[in-house]
């Protein structure tokens, strides 16, 4: 098995959800251009394989939370989190390669939602957070999986909430 990583530029350059887009719907096209800009890779280097794309996304009240720019941006998404309840979406395209195709074939999507709940945050948990680095790259600026951060999975996956939601993959690939 070889890991390939989507171009910098697919996510980088990702236009925001339009505004009658489900989020559904806008993490799954998401994921897909992430597997297609490997799929693309790997056809031109003669390459076959299964490609997995995955791509999550927090909502709270209609609101899209994607990964903060900066701390100052994770500060304001934690404390629009902190005392909520809130949704994580992720969004999962899988496709096989196969010699002499230019493009994948036996293409699947879907998308998985779990419902999180955060307690209020103190001040002293907050600034250890944004300290400890922990929130880069996280949708919504928090990880399930971070010591210390009190989210609680009130429905869905687990796996889901870290953004490989092993149940639908499973089904995906059944």
């Amino acid at each position: 098995m070889v890991v390939v990583p989507p171009p910098d530029h697919v996510e980088r350059n990702a236009p925001p959800p339009a505004p009658d887009e489900p989020l559904g719907h806008y993490v799954t096209r998401l994921a897909r251009a992430k597997g297609e800009a490997v799929a693309a890779e790997l056809a031109a280097a003669g390459g076959i394989g299964s490609i997995l794309a995955c791509d999550t996304i927090g909502e709270l009240d209609g609101m899209p939370l994607g990964k903060p720019v900066d701390r100052d941006d994770a500060r304001r998404m934690l404390g629009l989190l902190s005392g909520r309840t809130h949704r994580v979406l992720t969004g999962v395209w899988i496709a096989e390669l196969v010699p002499h195709a230019s493009a994948p074939v036996r293409r699947r999507e879907a998308v998985d939602e779990s419902l999180l709940e955060m307690e209020p945050l103190t001040d002293d948990v907050l600034d250890w957070y944004l300290d400890s680095g922990l929130w880069q790259g996280k949708a919504g600026a928090c990880g399930f999986q971070d010591e210390r951060l009190p989210l609680r999975l009130l429905a869905g996956s687990g796996s889901n909430v870290v953004g490989l939601p092993l149940e639908l993959l499973r089904r995906l690939l059944a």
